[in-house]
């Protein structure tokens, strides 16, 4: 089943996006991204167009609200909707916004089959049941020539990191726990899987970024974290380093053919 956060807007935005490793998060996909959302001039009607799908509550694609995009916000959760659209409002960009509560698989009912100069899906395919199909939808979604930009949890970073803690019958039981964890994904993906699965569709891989490649392996809790976060940024597409990150990042570009 898939996964939602209806109840847990409050919780998730404290412990996602109110915390160091959201703030890592958020820099690498800001730096990966930023050629972008460059500010852009013309009229409305000529604005790239954005969808953000699981948006939850919108702190990326303000970024390319910002730069003059037509964004189209989407959630499972209408509880993350009704609260990305009262943040954004308090940026005043309400104008550059539509939102639409729907899980991926339903999107068409909404926008029917609308393509986009760039498509974000950022920390979603993890908390699906069937991740691979909802790929294909996403890329269905890019214009010839558009860009997705593909977040995901590493699971071999997860297995990587409870080595290190110590947590061998976690590991030998496969990462499974018998009681879920409200914050820790269904379905945590293998990169390899995901790129061999790329390479069906015609998209290159422009970038290749791991999210957190230093942070969830220390143990020190007092550091620098202005110096960590100028580390992560550095090394993020570096081997081995990437393959580390928690999450893995790819930006692809649709073939315009």
């Amino acid at each position: 089943m898939d996964r939602e956060f209806d109840v847990d807007v409050e919780r998730f935005a404290k412990n996602i996006y109110e915390t160091e490793k959201g703030r890592i998060r958020e820099a690498v996909l800001s730096a990966d991204l930023d050629f972008l959302y460059q500010p852009i001039s013309g009229s409305s009607d000529s604005a790239p167009t954005c969808l953000d799908v699981g948006a939850g509550l919108g702190q990326i694609n303000r970024l390319f609200a910002e730069a003059g995009y037509q964004v189209t916000h989407t959630d499972i959760a209408a509880e993350m909707v009704s609260s990305a659209a009262d943040f954004h409002n308090q940026l005043g960009l309400q104008g550059q916004y539509r939102y639409i509560h729907s899980s991926v698989q339903n999107l068409s009912q909404a926008i029917g089959d609308e393509k986009f100069d760039v498509v974000l899906c950022h920390a979603v395919l993890e908390w699906l049941a069937d991740p691979f199909t909802a790929l294909s939808l996403l890329i269905e979604r890019v214009r010839p020539g558009g860009w997705l930009s593909l977040m995901f949890y590493n699971i071999d970073a997860k297995r990587m990191a409870n080595m290190i803690y110590g947590n061998f019958d976690y590991v030998n039981a496969g990462l499974k726990v018998k009681k879920k964890v409200r914050f820790s994904p269904n379905n945590p993906l293998k990169p390899d899987d995901i790129l061999a699965r790329l390479g069906q569709y015609p998209v290159s891989l422009i970038t290749h970024s791991g999210v957190r490649c230093f942070h969830d392996y220390m143990r020190k809790p007092d550091h620098d974290a202005e110096q960590l976060l100028a580390l992560e940024l550095q090394y993020r597409k570096q081997s081995p380093y990437r393959q580390l990150g928690r999450y893995q990042h790819l930006l692809l570009k649709k073939d315009t053919k």
